[in-house]
């Protein structure tokens, strides 16, 4: 720049630094530096000014730029390689998982038996019941297919043996293996009915609406039998609805059936289940026979109308909701008492 003049910077007018490019030289570009200063004493302005040529500068901007761009390339490519090792190891468990799932469906192993972390373990957990609650399923369907093959094998037997023999009374029998036959199917029908219905954890019903409801309709059956409900008008049970006027229906028919004119409901609450006892003033039954009469079909008094299944049905809808029911001695009425319990709702 010996040898080139400066041409006179922007028009300022204060004493600060100023910094600006000028390209009034067309081969090079400056970066020029300049303030204005005042000697004291002198009333003359000076303007100092310092230029350098761009060209330093801007390489060092370059390198600068290159080496920013290959740095956040590589940190891309670093956090692109990162994420993907997270996701690969993170889901390694979901992995394990699907391969136990893959070795159940090809009949290696029946549950997911590995070890697993603690964040897939209650998955692997709930997973594990559920394959538990299918399979009792599919057993408790199995045992009713062969129950109910079972049940029909005898009246068809007897049908075919009469229509082979040509017997006199084969109309008869056939209407009467009939009827045998449509009772079986209901009662597997009903206990079906109960299964399913079973899955639904809100089920609940009012107590005190269904043994109305029993009452009004055993009362319209046995005009001349008493029946006297007592117990608190709150109570719900996870029973639906249907089964449980299945349950106290027949319990409180046979009640009124087999008893002397009296039968005496009382409910109340005991350690989370329904108490339901149904007594009456009839002869009762010989403690020896007390479980037998839960089987399907057995009838201890044949006198009075009857399939023989009700008792049979009582029992198997209150062992799908997890209740019970047995059978004692009435101490207040000298007949019979049937002890019902089923969860409580509330």
């Amino acid at each position: 720049l010996w040898d080139r003049r400066l041409g006179f910077g922007g028009s300022h007018d204060d004493r600060n630094v100023h910094v600006y490019d000028s390209k009034q030289f067309p081969d090079e570009t400056l970066r020029i530096v300049e303030r204005d200063a005042q000697i004291p004493g002198s009333k003359v302005h000076w303007r100092f000014q310092v230029a350098q040529s761009r060209g330093e500068l801007d390489a060092q901007i370059s390198v600068l730029r290159r080496t920013l761009i290959r740095s956040f390339a590589l940190l891309g490519l670093g956090l692109i390689v990162l994420v993907w090792l997270q996701t690969f190891y993170g889901l390694w468990p979901l992995r394990r998982v699907r391969d136990e799932i893959a070795r159940m469906r090809a009949g290696q192993s029946n549950r997911i038996s590995t070890a697993m972390p603690d964040e897939v373990a209650p998955m692997v957990e709930e997973l594990n019941a559920l394959i538990e609650h299918n399979e009792r399923q599919a057993e408790e369907a199995r045992r009713h297919a062969g129950n109910l093959a079972h049940a029909l094998k005898t009246p068809l037997t007897v049908i075919m043996n009469a229509a082979t023999a040509q017997s006199d009374d084969l109309a008869d029998t056939v209407i009467r293996e009939a009827r045998t036959m449509r009772r079986q199917v209901d009662h597997h029908l009903a206990r079906a009915r109960a299964v399913g219905r079973r899955g639904s954890a809100h089920s609940r019903a009012d107590v005190w609406p269904s043994l109305e409801s029993v009452e009004r309709a055993v009362g319209r059956l046995y005009r001349h039998v008493r029946i006297d409900v007592t117990g608190p008008r709150g109570l719900q049970v996870h029973v639906e609805r249907q089964d449980l006027d299945e349950m106290l229906g027949n319990l409180i028919e046979n009640a009124a059936k087999y008893g002397g004119g009296s039968v005496f409901v009382t409910v109340s609450k005991h350690s989370g289940f329904v108490e339901f006892l149904i007594e009456d003033d009839g002869v009762g039954i010989p403690e020896e026979e007390r479980l037998r009469i839960f089987d399907r079909g057995v009838r201890l008094d044949s006198g009075k109308p009857g399939t023989g299944l009700g008792m049979a049905i009582v029992r198997d809808v209150a062992e799908i909701y997890e209740g019970t029911v047995s059978l004692e001695e009435s101490e207040d009425l000298g007949g019979l008492l049937v002890r019902l319990r089923l969860p409580a709702a509330n």
